[in-house]
C-alpha cells in the first residue's frame, strides 16, 4: 500500500510543478489550475484510501462530510465571486489555509514527544498558521471595505516588533525549557493571532498586493511545516512550492512598490499621512467627451491603454478589447501597459484582460513600455491612479515617492477615464490630472468606453 501511495504522491507532486509552471502565462493558466487540482484530488484520495492508520468508520464519515461541505462552499464562492472581488476571495482562502495549519499544530501538541525538532515544528505551525489566519482575515476586511480606515496605535511598529520577539522567545523556552503547559500554548496562539491582526491593520490599500503575496507565502510555509510533522511528502513539497513562489512574488512586489522585505515585516509599512506638495491642486482640469476621445484615438498612429482597478469595477474589460480591435482594424498600433501592482493583487489586470481574450503579446510590462511613452501619440488611462502619478518621481514629500510608475506623462496626449477626481489607494492627489496634455473623461468606464466605440464606428 505504501508503495502505491508513494507513486500517487509522486504524480501529485509532478502535477503541482507542472500546474505552477502553466500558471505563469494567461493562455495556460486555466489548464495549469486544473492540472494542479487533479493532483491535489489524487493526493487526498490516496491518503484516505491507502494510509496505514487505524481509523474508526465514524471518522471517515466526519472527513467525508467536511470534504463535501468544503467543496460545496468553495465551489459556490468561486462561481459567484466577481472579478473585482477576487483579491478578497484569495485572502479568505489563504486565511483558511493558515487556520488549518494552526489547528493541526494544536491537535498534534497533545501527543508531542520530547524531541526538540518535533516540538519546534509543532510550535512553528501554530505561530505561522495563526498569524497568517488573522492577518488574512484583516486583509480581506480591508479589501472588502469592512475595515475602511487605517488603525495605528501609538508606537504601532515598536509594539509589533516587541510582540513578535516575545512570541519567538516563548516558543524557544517551550522547546529548551520543557514548558509543556497547554495554557502557554493557547497564550502563544492568542499572541500570534493578535500579531497577525496588528501587522496588517495599519497597512493601506495601496500596499495590499505585497501583503497578499507575503501572507500567501506564509501559508505555504505553514503547510510545509505540517508536511514535516506528519512525514507527508506531497504536503511538504506543495507547501514549499507555495512558500517559495510567494516569496519570489513578494520580492517582485516590493521592488514594484520601492520597498524592502525588511521594511514590510518590521518597518513603517504603508506610510504615514505625509503632507504632500499642494501645487498639484492648483492646476486646471481639462474635461473631454467620448466623441473628442474617439477622434484623438482614431487619428493616432499608436495608442497605449493603461488599465487600473476602475476598469475591473466597471467590468469594462470586454468593451476595452472591442475598442482595441476597432482601432487595430484601422491601422492604429495598440498595446496595454501593465504595472506590477495595478489593481488589488499581483496579476489582477492580466487576469482581467485575459478574460476578454486580449492577446497576451499586447500586454507590456512597465520596464518595457516606459521607454516607449515618449513616442506614443495617445495614452488612455482607465481607472488607474497611483501607478501613473508623477509625484512618485518628482515630489520627495509624497508618500509614494520613489515608487516605480508608468511614465505616461511623457506621451504626446493623455486621456484619463475616471468616475471623479477622488484619490487612489495612497490617498493623495494625482499631478497627472492637471497636466496640460491630459484630458479627463469622467464617468463609468464601461459606459464611457462604449460611447467611444460607438463614435469610432460612426467615423
Amino acid at each position: 500500500m505504501n508503495g502505491i501511495l508513494s507513486i500517487i504522491y509522486l504524480i501529485s507532486t509532478i502535477t503541482f510543478i507542472v500546474g505552477l509552471k502553466e500558471l505563469g502565462h494567461p493562455k495556460t493558466a486555466k489548464r495549469g489550475n486544473r492540472i494542479a487540482a487533479i493532483g491535489m484530488a489524487l493526493a487526498i484520495l490516496g491518503t484516505l484510501v491507502l494510509h496505514d492508520y487505524q481509523v474508526a468508520p465514524k471518522i471517515y464519515l466526519l472527513i467525508g462530510a467536511a470534504i463535501l461541505l468544503g467543496a460545496l462552499l468553495g465551489t459556490g464562492m468561486a462561481i459567484k465571486v466577481k472579478m473585482t472581488k477576487m483579491p478578497e476571495l484569495v485572502s479568505l482562502f489563504n486565511g483558511f489555509g493558515g487556520a488549518s495549519a494552526a489547528l493541526i499544530g494544536l491537535v498534534a501538541f497533545k501527543d508531542i514527544t520530547a524531541d526538540p525538532v518535533e516540538q519546534a515544528t509543532v510550535l512553528s505551525g501554530i505561530i505561522i498558521g495563526s498569524l497568517t489566519f488573522s492577518g488574512s482575515i484583516v486583509a480581506w476586511g480591508k479589501l472588502d471595505g469592512t475595515i475602511r480606515s487605517l488603525i495605528r496605535l501609538p508606537g504601532q511598529q515598536l509594539l509589533n516588533n516587541i510582540l513578535f520577539v516575545f512570541l519567538i522567545i516563548v516558543a524557544v523556552l517551550m522547546v529548551t525549557g520543557g514548558w509543556q503547559n497547554p495554557v502557554i500554548v493557547y497564550a502563544l496562539l492568542a499572541g500570534s493571532l493578535l500579531y497577525g491582526a496588528l501587522f496588517v491593520l495599519p497597512i493601506g490599500g495601496a500596499d495590499m498586493p505585497v501583503v497578499i503575496s507575503l501572507l500567501n507565502s506564509l501559508t505555504g510555509i505553514a503547510a510545509a511545516i505540517t508536511g514535516v510533522l506528519y512525514d507527508n511528502t506531497v504536503m511538504l513539497i506543495g507547501g514549499i512550492l507555495v512558500g517559495s513562489a510567494g516569496i519570489i512574488l513578494t520580492i517582485a512586489m516590493c521592488r514594484a512598490m520601492n520597498r524592502t522585505l525588511g521594511a514590510v515585516i518590521f518597518g513603517s509599512f504603508g506610510g504615514d499621512d505625509i503632507e504632500t506638495d499642494s501645487a498639484a491642486n492648483t492646476g486646471t482640469v481639462k474635461k473631454t467627451t467620448a466623441e473628442d476621445c474617439a477622434i484623438l484615438l482614431n487619428y493616432a498612429n499608436n495608442v497605449v491603454i493603461v488599465p487600473g482597478y476602475g476598469l475591473a469595477v466597471a467590468q469594462a474589460q470586454h468593451i476595452i478589447h472591442e475598442m482595441e480591435e476597432v482601432l487595430t482594424s484601422r491601422g492604429v498600433q495598440v498595446s496595454y501597459a501593465i504595472h506590477p501592482v495595478a489593481g488589488r493583487m499581483p496579476g489582477h489586470m492580466n487576469v482581467l484582460l485575459a478574460e476578454s481574450n486580449v492577446d497576451y503579446a499586447l500586454l507590456k510590462e512597465m520596464s518595457d513600455i516606459n521607454p516607449q511613452f515618449a513616442h506614443t501619440d495617445v495614452v488612455f488611462v482607465v481607472g488607474a491612479n497611483d501607478v501613473v502619478n508623477p509625484a512618485a518621481l518628482k515630489n520627495p514629500n509624497s508618500p509614494i515617492y520613489g515608487m516605480p510608475i508608468l511614465e505616461v506623462e511623457n506621451a504626446r496626449q493623455i486621456i484619463v477615464n475616471k468616475r471623479s477626481m477622488s484619490f487612489g489607494y495612497a490617498g493623495i492627489d494625482n499631478e497627472l490630472f492637471y497636466n496640460t496634455k491630459t484630458s479627463m473623461l469622467f464617468g463609468d468606464a464601461k459606459k464611457a468606453i462604449s460611447d467611444i466605440v460607438e463614435a469610432l464606428k460612426r467615423m
